[in-house]
């Protein structure tokens, strides 16, 4: 909504009282330059410092954008910095609680501002994607004729919650979860700003690494929980936020966990032992131990993925495509709701029957390999398509298993140097127990038995 009496009071009183405003709100940057990350959305000539005037000049405006992102990475604190920058109109609305009506009306009014005082307005629509398709249907003709410049913000993949025409007549930008460099930034300048809290206490390195582990990239809830731990230890009379202060704050324990150090690996490599010793219970401690510190859902998905066709393979050929699905869906859905996704998929492994022929099969093929076990490909399997090839007698004596009772041709098919050697000798677990019982039949057909 445009600012009202009430809330150019409130804004006031958070100018004279600031201790009156959370901290993240405080410390929100009010020019872009003050902005910490995404970089890549703020160079000169960008849509974003187009929006705020600059280099706005000329025939083509400022487009609409989506602003695409986890919690907590600036989608907002962009949106007020565009407010508090731009000489345009703004008017805030959120999808949550505003319809079809509220759009409308703000659409109108845009299109009197323009044509009775020529003057341009910046709609932000927080929460798109909550918008059902006729209510993004709404915005279509005021965001086309440029009656407003639309910045809308979405958590979730544009692709999927954002009408295909609303997209076309945008600009999407994608926003990077923070780094650790930048957070320690957004909470050093915290500490000493005079918005924030003014040099009142420090954080000493433990609580720091702790702070960014609780973050999980989002600046917010860093902020949150650096300002619960300050007032916890001001309360005390103390000095420094030390790091048991901080866990009583917000009620996490420091997991000891270090992400670039060898208790990454460590746990890591629990995990997979656990997943490989089918201790489920065990599994779900190594996993929950990562989730908490804050570990990439990605690194875990990988590992999974590997564990499944390293230690179930197919015995449980399934096991793969859960690990792959689990690892798409946490690339789509990231934390908090990706801990669910990742825990399914490390269940099912440490209960599947488990496999590791297939990685020992291949391993035994590429032992050969590099020891120059790789003869030259039998005449009869030899592409014979092109001109000349029958000459060579490429092709020439092979035959077509479809042709045959069972499809399965007794010929060679490795070159000399490794017929008959055996690479996979499936395990009697699972569902690898088929395959076992049918590569039997399938050599001895093979070998002309």
């Amino acid at each position: 909504m445009e600012p009202d009496l009430f809330t150019a009071a409130a804004e006031d009183r958070q100018e004279r009282e600031p201790g009156n405003s959370p901290l993240a709100v405080r410390m929100r940057p009010r020019v872009l330059d003050e902005v910490v990350g995404q970089q890549h959305l703020l160079k000169q000539g960008s849509p974003l410092r187009r929006l705020v005037g600059e280099g706005s000049g000329g025939p083509a405006g400022p487009s609409s954008v989506i602003l695409w992102g986890p919690p907590g990475t600036g989608k907002t604190t962009l949106a007020y910095v565009v407010s508090k920058a731009t000489n345009k109109r703004f008017v805030e609305l959120s999808a949550i609680t505003a319809g079809v009506k509220e759009v409308r009306a703000v659409i109108e009014s845009a299109k009197r501002q323009s044509g009775g005082y020529d003057r341009e307005t910046v709609l932000f629509l927080d929460e798109i994607h909550r918008f059902s398709k006729a209510q993004q249907d709404s915005l279509l003709p005021a965001v086309e004729n440029r009656w407003v410049t639309l910045i809308a913000a979405t958590t979730e993949n544009p692709y999927f919650s954002i009408i295909s025409p609303l997209l076309s007549r945008s600009l999407l930008l994608t926003l990077e979860p923070l780094t650790d460099d930048d957070l320690r930034g957004v909470l050093h300048r915290a500490l000493t700003h005079e918005r924030g809290l003014g040099g009142a206490v420090s954080l000493p390195a433990d609580a720091e690494a702790h702070l960014l582990r609780i973050a999980g990239g989002d600046a917010r809830r860093a902020l949150t929980a650096l300002e619960a731990g300050a007032g916890s230890a001001i309360a005390k009379g103390e000095e420094e936020i030390s790091l048991s202060t901080l866990e009583e704050s917000v009620d996490r324990a420091a997991v000891k966990y270090d992400r670039d150090g060898d208790q990454h690996y460590d746990v890591a490599s629990a995990l997979i032992k656990s997943i490989r010793g089918s201790d489920v219970d065990a599994t779900l401690h190594y996993l929950a131990r990562m989730i908490e510190a804050g570990e990439d859902p990605r690194f875990i998905a990988r590992r999974l993925m590997i564990s499944a066709s390293e230690d179930v393979g197919l015995a449980d050929p399934g096991a793969l495509q859960t690990a792959v699905a689990a690892a798409q869906a946490v690339a789509m859905i990231g934390f908090p709701e990706a801990r669910i996704i990742l825990s399914q998929a490390a269940i099912a492994l440490a209960l599947a029957p488990k496999s590791n022929a297939a990685y020992l099969a291949i391993d035994a093929a590429l032992a050969d390999v590099r020891k120059g076990l790789a003869g030259p490909v039998p005449p009869h399997l030899r592409d014979g398509h092109y001109k000349g090839a029958a000459k060579l007698g490429h092709a020439q004596g092979y035959r077509y298993p479809h042709d045959l009772p069972g499809a399965i041709a007794a010929q060679q098919y490795a070159p000399d140097e490794v017929h008959g050697r055996r690479y996979y000798e499936p395990t009697r677990y699972g569902a690898e127990a088929r395959y076992a019982d049918v590569l039997d039949r399938v050599r001895e057909r093979l070998a002309g038995e």
